[in-house]
């Protein structure tokens, strides 16, 4: 066991399967010149093994990058493209929502198309409303994407090796502050499946819903309700689409309360769709109303100390378990 940030367990992931299948190959802005030096990075040093045939850096340029992708697949190839910061989305999500989401519906379910869409998220650095908005509901509502968000290095080097292996087209989304909390990474060939959530901390008094960097929110959070007495279950998504509502459901049924949290923005959030699941499998388990811990319906700002406010943190959870606590 190593240890390791999500940036370089990520360049492990791809430089196995990259070895393992000539058909997968990467593309994006700046995956391979000096943006990358950094052995930090996802794609650092890649070019050098495996030369520009299957290192592409591309002009930027999101909406090609993603047709790059969908013709490369198409093609047969397994083609693992990066278009840098979640709202970029915005611009690549022609390509992706209206023809890679559906091709493979189109076809009956007869014909492959796989392909991975990796991109960065996360507040933390002062980058604006332009880079940090985290967009992955929008992502959700496509029918035909799979979505994951790792928490942990480990998780995101396991869940990219499945997602590349897919035969479906998945969302990648990686947290960048995680890049640099260096955690355990085992060196084998592990496989994460997708679809299937992780309980991180076990608990019988409150379920709290989360994944990427928001988990550690929780983690955060339980640890200091533990201090008052209030024993407080972790579930970590890792994969929002396919929903593992059982996990959901099982904590919830244990528990009998339920918040969510999440660093987009509130309305049209991902909590949402998770309370709904809930208020439709569960209700009668519940001993409170739930609750939600996110963003605030604003963009993200650009000034720290309005970061800092923008950001869900273990002190405002704490504060919605102890809320949900006292209700029942």
């Amino acid at each position: 066991m190593q240890e390791a940030g999500m940036g370089q367990a990520v360049n492990e992931a791809l430089r196995e399967e990259m070895t393992r299948d000539p058909n997968v190959f990467i593309a994006g802005e700046g995956v391979g010149v000096s943006i990358h030096d950094s052995p930090l990075m996802p794609t650092h040093g890649l070019l050098e093994e495996f030369g520009e045939k299957r290192v592409r850096d591309t002009p930027v340029s999101e909406a090609a990058i993603a047709g790059l992708a969908v013709g490369a697949s198409e093609a047969g190839m397994r083609p693992v493209v990066e278009i840098m910061f979640n709202p970029f989305f915005t611009l690549a999500s022609d390509m992706i929502v209206n023809h890679a989401a559906k091709l493979r519906y189109l076809s009956g379910g007869k014909s492959a198309f796989p392909l991975v869409v990796r991109m960065k998220s996360g507040s933390g650095f002062g980058a604006g409303c332009q880079h940090s908005h985290n967009l992955e509901a929008w992502v959700c509502h496509s029918p035909g994407l799979k979505v994951v968000m790792p928490s942990t290095p480990a998780e995101a080097k396991g869940l990219l090796r499945s997602a590349i292996r897919d035969d479906n087209p998945v969302i990648f989304i990686e947290d960048m502050n995680l890049y640099f909390a260096f955690m355990p990474v085992p060196e084998d060939d592990t496989l994460i499946p997708i679809g299937k959530a992780d309980v991180k901390r076990e608990g019988k008094d409150v379920t709290v819903v989360a994944w990427s960097r928001m988990v550690h929110t929780a983690l955060a959070a339980a640890e200091q309700m533990a201090g008052e007495g209030a024993d407080v279950e972790v579930v970590d998504l890792r994969t929002l689409v396919p929903l593992d509502e059982e996990a959901i459901l099982t904590s919830v049924k244990k528990t009998g309360r339920l918040v969510v949290c999440h660093e987009a923005t509130r309305t049209g959030g991902f909590a949402g769709e998770i309370s709904a699941v809930v208020m439709e499998k569960a209700f009668s388990s519940l001993k409170a109303p739930f609750r939600r811990v996110t963003g605030p319906d604003i963009p993200v700002p650009a000034s720290p100390p309005l970061e800092a406010f923008y950001l869900p943190s273990p002190e405002k959870l704490a504060g919605a378990i102890r809320e949900i606590m006292n209700q029942g």
